[in-house]
């Protein structure tokens, strides 16, 4: 029988996302806090005797695709396996999209981890630690993608990780705006208003992320702002969950999601028919889903 295996990969949200200062090279300095949701893409990934596919379907498919299968971020973290692993000779992945593309809720870098991770666990010569070099280098948010830990701070590009205990879980909601904003467009608008960069902050101390309570006291986005002055919807998406008692209501990444955290699940249809945007009900999470195995 063909070696397949299955991981649900789940989408992230970020409950603190600070801009740091600007790299040399370009890049920007981060503080965030990854935190997993039960919302997910369904990631299957076959060993073949050496075709190469990647097909995607699902609800959240865009109409017109997501672009070339090379530029596909799954798709290149396969590529970036075999280069490293000297393994397997070919292999096909098929992909479920569940997660809004493009929102910020890392629905890309999610299936490029679960890639990873399954060809990892199919490998007769696993990789291990070795996986964060390569997601790494696919994207920022990649690694956090690839290990075993529901919520992590992250710093530099993201790919510098200290697992965090899991808060309890909590029900949420996700609500993606029919617009998508550009990474590099969000950093050159938060580059316009602050001129300049401040150097680095001091690290987040872990234990302020003990409770939801202290969770919602830090939570902040430094793209919200920007990004909200330039699409309006994103501050009227954020007041609608303040206004139905969410713990933390805040745009996730560079945009456009918007999610909430709440002690009790509310009415996503009724959020649905007052925002006219689709209200995904799901949940944080307290575990990474563990890679099946079809052999």
């Amino acid at each position: 029988m063909t070696a397949t295996a299955r991981v649900a990969a789940q989408a992230k949200v970020n409950l603190l996302l600070n801009v740091l200062a600007r790299e040399a090279s370009g890049y920007h300095s981060i503080e965030t806090v990854f935190l997993h949701i039960d919302l997910a893409d369904d990631v299957r990934v076959r060993i073949t005797n050496g075709s190469r596919s990647l097909d995607c379907t699902g609800p959240a498919l865009p109409a017109n695709g997501l672009g070339s299968v090379e530029q596909n971020l799954a798709y290149r973290a396969a590529l970036s396996y075999v280069d490293a692993a000297g393994w397997p000779a070919g292999f096909a992945i098929e992909i479920e999209k569940h997660i809004p593309v493009g929102g910020g809720l890392g629905g890309g870098s999610a299936d490029a981890g679960a890639v990873l991770r399954a060809l990892d666990a199919l490998s007769p010569r696993p990789l291990g630690a070795g996986l964060l070099e390569l997601a790494g280098a696919l994207g920022s948010d990649v690694p956090f993608m690839a290990i075993e830990s529901p919520m992590a701070l992250a710093w530099s590009r993201g790919e510098r990780m200290i697992a965090l205990a899991p808060l309890e879980s909590r029900p949420a909601i996700v609500i993606a705006p029919e617009f998508s904003v550009s990474t590099a467009d969000a950093y050159g608008w938060l580059a316009t208003e602050r001129g300049s960069y401040a150097p680095a902050a001091a690290l987040l101390a872990p234990d302020a992320l003990a409770t939801w309570e202290s969770a919602a006291a830090i939570a902040h986005n430094d793209f919200e702002r920007v990004v909200a002055a330039r699409h309006p919807e994103i501050a009227e998406l954020v007041d609608e969950l303040d206004s139905r008692e969410a713990l933390i209501a805040m745009m996730s990444g560079s945009g456009s999601t918007v999610f909430g955290v709440f002690n009790e699940a509310p009415d996503a249809a009724a959020i649905t028919r007052s925002t006219q945007r689709t209200a995904i009900a799901t949940r944080t999470s307290e575990r990474v889903v563990r890679v099946e195995l079809e052999r």
